[in-house]
Order: C-alpha cells, then structure tokens, then sequence
C-alpha cells in the first residue's frame, strides 16, 4: 500500500479529459481582478479596526507590511508552481506531484476547511453590511431571520446570508468567463472607493493620532499580523483557476503577483489614513472605514464606503467559493472524492455538481451556526497550505531540475525558506483552540481517506493495472 505514489508532471494538464475538460477563457486581467476581487473585502472594511483598537494601534501599519512580507514570499512559490503544473487544484495539487498522495489528500483537506469557512464568514459579514443598507431605507427584517442560530438573542436563521450564498452560486454556473466579468466591474468600483477614501481622508489626518505608535508593543503588532492575514487570504484562490486560463505559464504569476501587490500597497495606505483620522482606541466597530468618514462628518463618502464594502464582501465570496468548486473537481477526477463532483456541464464547462454542493453546504452553515473563531481556522488552514507549497518548491527543483518552468522563484532556497519561517511564526500566534479545531479536523479527514480516498484512488488503480499486464504477460 503506497500511501505516498506521486502524480507524475506530464499529468498536469487537461488534454485528453474530454468532456471532463474545463474550458479555457481567462487571462491575466482577469486573474488579476480575480486575486483583487478575494483579496480586498473583509480584511480592510472590517478587520482594520479591530486589530487597531486591540492589538496594533497605529502601528496596524506594520502588522500589514509583516502579513504582506510572508504572502510576498509565499506567492512568488505560487507562481512557480502554477506556471509548472497549470491545472485546477492549487496546492493540493502541486503537492500531489512533490510529495505524494497522503500529503495531497492533507492539503486537499485542508484547503476544503480553509474555502469553506471563508466562504461562510463571509456570507455572514455580507449578511450585517446588506441589513444595515435595508435599515437606511427603514427596512428591518424578523429578528429570527437576521443571524445564525443564538436563541439569547432571539436569532434562529441567517437569511440573507444564505440567499446571497445561492445567488453567487447560480452565477458561478454561468461559466468562469461570466462569473469574471460581473467580479471584474465590482472590483473596479470597490477600487475606486477605497481610493476616494485614501484621496479625502488624507485631509483629515492629525499626526497626533499616530501617536503613541506602538501602545501595545511588538507583541501586539506580530498578533495583528497573524490576524490581519486574514485580509491577504484570496492570492492563493487565482491559482485553483489554472486550468481555465488561456496562457497559464504567462498568466498565472502575472495574475498571483500583480493582485498581491497593489492590495499590499492599498492596504498601508488606508491603515495609515484610518489610524491618522480616527483615534485608534475608536475603531472596534464593525465597520471602521466608514467610521471614520463619519467621525469626519462626511456622511455623504459613508455611505459610498458602506456600499463599496457590500461589493467588496460579494467579490470575496465569489473567489472563494469559485476556489471551493475548482479544488472539489481536481480532488474528485483523482478519484479521492465521489466522481459525481468533476462532472461538467457539457454546454458551459463548467463543474456543476460541485458548485451546487459547495452553494448548499457553506448556505446551510453560513446560515445555522455561529462562527466565532472563523477567521483563525481559515488562517491557520492558508498558513499550513503556504509552508507546504513553499517547501514544494524546493524539493521539485531537487526531484525535477530539468522541469521546465515558467517562472521561477529566485534565490532558492532562501525565499522558500523566509516564505516557510515568516508563515511558521505566524501559525504559532494562533490560538490553542484553534489548533485542537484544526487537529480534529486532520483526523476526519484520515478516516475519509482510509474509508474512501485510498480504494477510490484513479493513480493507485493505474498502479495495479501496470502491476497486472507484466503478471498475466509471464503467466501466458
């Protein structure tokens, strides 16, 4: 029993799917607006204040310039490998052909809590910034209907959360190309608010406020980095795309890299903005960035803000899920899941079976259970995902020199190596709750794998036909 066969190389590529294919549509904007569209939502309309007022103070700045230090590093190992091996799956898949199928299944798994939990957070972040819209035109929907389940406080149901979870699946359904454009115009405009923003805020900034820079030290500053990356989540999600790009070896690291670095350079610029308009002790509120405009008595650039987070949130929850589908196809043709989950609509290529499931599942669970602790399981799941990757790249480069590649990461094995410590650190300011949750887990995970993966896997049936033929050939 081989718990560790390697996908060979040359089977990274779709050619001779047929009709498992997925059709190949995008290009580098579109990959580009795709890392923006998941990158630029929660993180900056939300996560800016509290980890401001908790944690980081003004120095929230540094916070993001460390989280944004060790997705650089990670993303440079991304691009490799998605310029290498251009097919859907990310890192699950690259490390299918690294360090074999037992790890693979681990990423895979991994990666299926990392999208769904964001998928659901997500939803429920969509769902408190869409009712306050609806209460601005003297709206209020049943209290019961309003969040998930907390009968203290009369909340039985997420409604909203679960419609806008169906609604984006029904696009995703409409092809990859489609689902690109709608996230291409939202990205635009969000882009556009955040930089009137940055544009009228800077008039309102008082040094004053940035000082002291530090309140909470340096520890504060490396707890927010490892919160704050939650806003960087997104990067990874332009890979699981690979198989639908028209010119994967070009594209793809253009794509990973480009959207990284303007949300990194936006990012410092409102943190700085933010924390210069607003004193940072004022900011633990769930919607710091219009805040702020308010605190100004802008209330005009609010509520432009307030709908620009309400696109932004609907961008990142198209990506992930978009992620969710794509890595439930790779992981399904390979055999590890039920086969009824690469199957694709033959007139708009597109993995409907599993599209709807990801839709239902996250709905269910973005609409039912509160999620607390959301944010630190799916960081800890991107983490884990990133040292892997990282080290992927390493070892591919010793295993496969002669490969070639695209893109390469320079300075191997040093970036992977900063990609591994920088994302590692961070891991271990996390929380002991967090990682028992994601223990448990890894550990439904194995019985998955041992009950259905391992005897369902397509490479291992290979295996046994290659060891058969020679067998009957001697026997005859």
């Amino acid at each position: 029993m081989n718990l560790f066969r390697r996908k060979p190389i040359t089977l990274g590529n779709n050619s001779g799917l047929g009709s498992s294919a997925l059709k190949k549509s995008l290009g580098a904007f579109d990959l580009t607006t795709l890392g923006i569209g998941a990158i630029i939502g929660t993180g900056i309309f939300v996560l800016t204040g509290v980890v401001a007022a908790e944690h980081a103070g003004p120095a929230l700045i540094l916070s993001f310039v460390l989280s944004g230090i060790a997705c650089v590093f990670a993303a440079l190992c991304y691009a490799e490998f998605a310029s290498t091996v251009p097919v859907s799956g990310s890192a699950y898949t690259y490390s299918y052909s690294t360090f074999g199928e037992m790890i693979a299944w681990i990423l895979g798994w991994d990666l299926i809590l990392e999208y769904g939990l964001a998928c659901a957070a997500v939803a429920s972040g969509w769902s408190g910034y869409f009712q306050g819209l609806l209460q601005g035109f003297g709206i209020h929907l049943p209290t019961v209907l309003t969040s998930a389940y907390n009968p203290a406080k009369g909340t039985y149901f997420d409604l909203p959360a679960v419609m806008i979870m169906l609604l984006i699946t029904f696009l995703l359904t409409r092809g990859a190309k489609e689902s690109a454009r709608m996230n291409a115009v939202m990205v635009i405009v969000k882009i556009s608010v955040v930089l009137l923003f940055i544009v009228v805020g800077v008039f309102y900034v008082k040094p004053a406020n940035w000082t002291p820079f530090m309140p909470f030290g340096f520890s504060g500053v490396t707890t927010g980095a490892a919160t704050v990356f939650f806003a960087y989540i997104g990067f990874d999600a332009v890979s699981t795309a690979a198989e639908e790009v028209r010119n994967p070896q070009r594209d793809m690291p253009i794509g990973i890299i480009a959207s990284l670095a303007i949300c990194t350079v936006l990012y410092i610029a409102v943190s700085l903005v933010l924390t210069g308009m607003v004193p940072y002790r004022l900011l633990d509120v769930k919607d710091p960035v219009a805040f702020a405009m308010q605190y100004v008595h802008q209330n005009m650039f609010s509520g432009l803000i307030s709908l620009a987070a309400l696109l932004g949130i609907t961008t990142v929850l198209l990506v992930m899920s978009y992620g969710q589908t794509r890595l439930l196809y790779a992981i399904s043709r390979d055999g590890l899941l039920p086969k009824a989950l690469s199957r694709v609509n033959p007139k708009r290529r597109v993995p409907v079976i599993s599209t709807w499931t990801t839709g239902i599942v996250v709905s269910l669970v973005a609409g039912i259970v509160p999620l607390d602790r959301l944010a630190d399981l799916t960081n800890i799941g991107t983490l884990f995902a990133f040292v892997a990757v990282s080290i992927g790249v390493v070892v591919l480069r010793k295993t496969e020199p002669n490969l070639k590649r695209a893109f390469k990461v320079p300075l191997v094995p040093w970036i992977p190596i900063l990609a591994v410590i920088s994302c590692g650190y961070l891991l271990l300011q996390l929380s002991h709750t967090t990682w028992i949750s994601f223990v448990i887990w890894f550990a439904i995970g194995l019985v998955v794998y041992f009950t259905y993966g391992r005897r369902h896997s397509k490479l291992a049936q290979q295996e046994d036909v290659s060891v058969e033929e020679p067998t009957l050939m001697r026997m005859s």
